[in-house]
């Protein structure tokens, strides 16, 4: 198929960038313009039907696996076969596209790099476009890197050695405001995906992999339905053979989590693999659940762990879905940021990392997630212990595991409560993580735990939770408006005696603070936190 001529309405809306027109040819916008024309209006009905489907779930207070679709989980199929470049994913290791994190997660050791324009990129114009050259420098290995500040220089390893990229898209529900189309801007998701493919996907074959891509922040399989459509359409476009595209989706939301084996039949031909994504996946539990009552309350984020019975179900589900029809299970992410000043920080937190990987790996998980490069070896050691050398334990069926549709959401099985402490954590993370992204960073290490968007979003989904629920602390103080605006102002205070009031009048610390207590003390909920977020974002 022969590419239009590019659209005369394109405009790019920003200040030029080095190098950008290597990214940003007529042909790869002509083809981002198509992708916009063809598929931005069914997203646009999808967007809808989400907001009809929280409706429903706030005047019913449940949720049930689809009976329209029963056939569906009733029936006898399978997903294409893994390629070889994706069949041993035992450690993936996730970060941004900047060109030293980009060495540094090719390097890694780790099977696969999770390379992030999404939760762990802020989608400055600089983020969006520069990300997109530093992989193809990556792919052409014409990258190096040399820190201005230590002078150390990084370079790729042999191509042996590299992990597999899995490239995130934005979300659905962000547009990208410097790239427009007759008049509209392009889903984020979109030039994402689009400039990735129409760069990349012809040399990534020649490299002996492909165009490999995670689907972040899915809620129904209608939604993955429409992201077979793009495969489907980008394959033809380029030319390359049907199936080559793989898609690995999210399970980071509670209504996907009621239709796992829908979204993988409706990728069947494309689909890698289900990952449980547990930030945002309680994000969503709030943000669904948030007009419930008492027994939808969470408590401190810190004490939701994975054995959670809720979250066991969840996990547990995911594992016996996926090997039921031939997908990879991935595991959650090992957030610890080691420590280069406190060895029994390290100690306890490698020993916290072990014990999670060791049960990923033990419930029949094909592999997990890290944030640094120094828990790859640990996570590789779990894996290890459990695979041998098979690349994987899809053969593990899980035959065992059985899940009603209540103990998804049977919040209140877990045996804890809100506290105090774990409102000022969440104020202080909340603020110290918008200050970051609204810099540009979407990636932060705070207290030892590289945080992203979906920290975020845990953080001030429970501060509206709690206080619209009346909850009341272990120390007789309840969650009101104003206790949250004193810890806020507290925690200001207290960033500035730390960093001086030169630092923190050249950061963007009251801007962070505002936007945090808007979005958590609003009587409507905002569904999305960067929306607002990304309105404030400059470049």
């Amino acid at each position: 198929m022969s590419a239009p001529a590019p659209s005369p309405l394109a405009i790019v809306d920003a200040e030029p960038l080095p190098r950008q027109e290597e990214v940003l040819t007529d042909a790869a916008l002509a083809f981002v313009a198509e992708l916009h024309r063809l598929f931005t209006p069914r997203r646009d009905e999808l967007l809808a039907r989400r907001s009809e489907r929280r409706a429903e779930i706030a005047r019913t207070s449940t949720l049930d696996f689809l009976p329209d679709t029963a056939q569906v989980r009733e029936g006898d199929w399978k997903v294409a076969p893994a390629p070889a470049a994706l069949n041993d994913r035992r450690v993936e290791i996730t970060g941004p596209t900047d060109r030293k994190m980009t060495i540094n997660a090719l390097n890694s050791g780790a099977k696969v790099w999770l390379a992030d324009f999404e939760d762990a990129s802020a989608p400055t114009w600089e983020n969006v476009v520069l990300g997109q050259r530093n992989l193809i420098d990556a792919y052409e290995r014409r990258i190096d890197f040399t820190d201005p500040k230590s002078g150390k220089t990084y370079a790729l390893k042999p191509a042996e050695e590299l992990a597999t990229v899995v490239m995130r898209p934005r979300g659905w529900h962000l547009d990208e405001r410097h790239l427009q189309f007759d008049g509209r801007p392009v889903p984020g998701a979109l030039v994402d995906f689009g400039l990735y493919f129409f760069h990349n996907a012809k040399r990534l074959i020649e490299l002996g992999k492909g165009p490999y891509f995670y689907l972040p922040k899915t809620e129904s399989h209608l939604e993955a339905r429409l992201w077979n459509e793009i495969f489907v359409f980008a394959q033809d476009y380029v030319g390359i053979p049907q199936g080559t595209v793989r898609a690995t989706v999210l399970i980071e939301t509670i209504t996907a989590a009621y239709e796992m084996e829908e979204i993988l039949y409706e990728l069947r031909d494309h689909a890698a693999g289900l990952n449980a994504g547990r930030w945002d996946y309680l994000f969503s539990i709030v943000k669904n659940f948030r007009d419930g009552g008492a027994k939808f309350v969470l408590p401190d984020r810190n004490a939701v762990t994975m054995t959670a019975p809720f979250m066991r179900a969840y996990t547990e589900l995911l594992v016996r879905t996926c090997h039921k029809r031939g997908a990879h299970a991935i595991g959650g992410m090992a957030a610890f940021i080691p420590s280069r000043r406190d060895a029994e920080v390290n100690k306890v937190a490698f020993e916290k990392v072990k014990a999670d990987k060791d049960r990923e790996a033990a419930d029949g998980f094909d592999g997990s997630w890290v944030a640094h490069p120094d828990l790859v070896p640990i996570a590789m050691a779990s894996f290890d212990a459990v695979l041998g050398d098979k690349p994987n334990q899809k053969e593990r069926l899980r035959e065992d595991v059985s899940v009603a549709p209540g103990e998804l959401i049977a919040i209140d099985s877990l045996d804890a409560v809100p506290t105090y402490e774990g409102l000022v954590s969440a104020v202080q993370v909340g603020i110290r993580y918008i200050e970051a992204w609204l810099r540009g960073l979407g990636a932060v290490a705070i207290f030892n735990l590289m945080e992203d968007a979906a920290t975020a979003e845990i953080s001030r989904s429970q501060i509206w939770q709690w206080i619209n629920a009346g909850v009341v602390f272990e120390n007789g103080q309840k969650a009101t408006p104003e206790l949250a605006r004193k810890i806020a102002a507290e925690e200001l205070a207290a960033i500035r005696a730390e960093i001086g009031d030169e630092a923190f009048a050249a950061g963007k610390w009251q801007q962070a603070h505002d936007l945090l207590l808007t979005v958590s003390l609003d009587e409507d909920y905002a569904d999305f936190l960067t929306l607002p977020a990304y309105e404030q974002l400059r470049g």
